[in-house]
């Protein structure tokens, strides 16, 4: 037994957690499902028992998309522009349609990502457990 209190807890290793997690799995197991709904924690998972409903994840999922698809999308758009000719009644529909697709894809497993970093550093409500 060691003295310093950190060494009772569990480690939590981030990376195989993330990867647990962006294929909606419980990061902590691998084995229970990480959502209930399309972006509604578990109240726990099934395998283990780990709590997801303590996450506190907010906006910030949304946030993160909303910075990735500029990313995505922005360059792509100036390319595809200065590549063909596409009449603006079509990107009108295009772009805004891509941009809903690519949201609806990317939200859950980026929602799982922030929700796998509470845990792994034990922030919010994520600190009192011990798995």
């Amino acid at each position: 037994m060691s003295n310093h209190p950190a060494a009772d807890i569990a480690e939590r290793p981030l990376r195989p957690a993330l990867t647990r997690a962006l294929r909606g799995r419980c990061p902590a197991c691998g084995e229970g499902a990480m959502f209930a709904g399309f972006l509604k924690p578990s109240a726990a998972c099934e395998a283990c028992g780990q709590p997801w409903d303590l996450s506190r994840a907010d906006d910030f999922p949304a946030y993160i998309v909303i910075l990735l698809l500029g990313h995505i999308l922005v360059p792509l758009m100036i390319e595809v522009n200065s590549a063909l000719a596409i009449p603006l009644g079509v990107q009108a529909a295009l772009w805004p349609g891509l941009a809903v697709v690519l949201a609806a894809i990317m939200i859950q497993p980026v929602k799982g990502a922030v929700i796998t970093f509470q845990w792994a550093r034990r922030m919010d409500g994520f600190a009192q457990t011990k798995g």
